[in-house]
């Protein structure tokens, strides 16, 4: 499949988010009885966008802060850090029961004890994300930008968010940009606004070129019956994700590309991880392999962004999948949340099962 990409935008790769720090123990150990811990900033959008930007693609950032937070600057250090360019507005803290940003404390988790994390998102300034703060007639038309992606973590975060969210994706639609929606169901950020979000996500997913998301996501978010439950391990049930895949086909026939990971955990450190991809009427399937993990958090966020980046690159959809998938495992090697990828050729060796030394 052919897919045109705006031409001539500054940004190949636009992507709303509220930022936050996660706080983890050293040396896997469980937060209960950890007195040494490291943090990092962290968002699943960044997370995704960090494949393109650290193998040189433009990215930018969509988010808030709070003003003369401590925590702010070290988010804005980090993204730079990153090679993002970063917009938002500065939010007063209010005193100091009123906004800051999100606490990801978590631990990774090892061999027969799984990994446990706690969200503490009182007064989360991400929140606030609010379309009327931002020139979305300069981003989308003016400097151009060929892809925005869109995670259903932002969309529920509250009203404001949901709007937000919405009106990017048409302004992205009205200036030829296209969309990546990964839906991201969360069921605590769903709780009394069911209808109201299934129909917003159903609206986002309807103007979308790219759809992701597992079979929880496919059947709570857009009202997709998911798959049929099969025999033993993930591989047994690959045509009941595809049949899935086949009924979000008919309920959005405009968008392009459908995926889906597959993960099956062995023990922390060993998972089973394979995918399914739809482009047009072409299926590409990765078998479940196993890959062995320092950290999961952040695979899922590492497979789209992977496949985002060699979608903006222009290879041929086999490829997407590919690099998506070595991309995903990748982030399973390092402790940070996303994928530093060195280059290309670093994630292509994942794929081909290379881990020689290179001298």
């Amino acid at each position: 499949m052919k897919i045109e990409l705006r031409k001539n935008s500054r940004w190949a790769l636009v992507v709303p988010t509220s930022m936050g720090v996660r706080i983890t123990p050293v040396n896997g150990q469980p937060v209960h009885c950890s007195s040494n811990y490291v943090m990092q900033a962290t968002s699943a959008e960044t997370n995704v966008a960090s494949v393109a930007s650290y193998l040189g693609l433009p990215v930018k950032i969509l988010t808030t802060f709070v003003k003369d937070s401590p925590i702010a600057q070290f988010i804005k250090s980090d993204l730079l850090s990153r090679r993002m360019s970063f917009e938002g507005k500065e939010v007063e803290q209010g005193g100091p029961w009123g906004y800051r940003h999100q606490f990801n404390i978590a631990d990774s988790g090892f061999g027969s004890r799984g990994p446990r994390v706690h969200n503490d998102r009182a007064g989360e300034v991400g929140r606030t994300l609010n379309v009327k703060d931002f020139d979305l007639d300069r981003i989308f038309g003016e400097e151009g930008v060929q892809v925005l992606h869109l995670s259903g973590l932002i969309g529920a975060l509250s009203p404001e968010t949901s709007k937000f969210c919405l009106e990017l994706a048409k302004s992205a639609k009205k200036h030829g940009t296209k969309i990546s929606f990964d839906l991201n169901y969360r069921a605590s950020f769903w709780k009394g606004r069911d209808k109201e979000l299934r129909q917003m996500f159903i609206e986002i997913a309807g103007i979308s070129d790219i759809l992701v998301g597992n079979e929880e996501d496919f059947q709570l978010c857009l009202g997709i019956e998911g798959p049929e439950a099969g025999g033993k391990g993930l591989g047994s049930q690959i045509d009941s994700f595809k049949e899935m895949i086949e009924r979000g086909k008919k309920s959005f026939p405009g968008t392009l590309v459908f995926a889906t990971t597959l993960r099956e955990v062995i023990n922390v450190n060993r998972h089973l991880w394979g995918a399914i991809m739809s482009e047009g009427s072409n299926w590409h399937v990765i078998e479940p392999r196993e890959i062995a993990v320092l950290d999961r958090i952040g695979g899922g966020d590492g497979f789209v962004g992977g496949m985002l980046y060699a979608f903006l690159k222009g290879w041929e959809p086999e490829k997407w999948i590919q690099f998506a998938w070595a991309s995903g495992a990748l982030a399973t090697t390092v402790l940070t949340d996303y994928a530093l990828a060195a280059d290309e050729e670093q994630i292509w060796s994942i794929w081909k099962g290379n881990a020689r030394v290179r001298r």
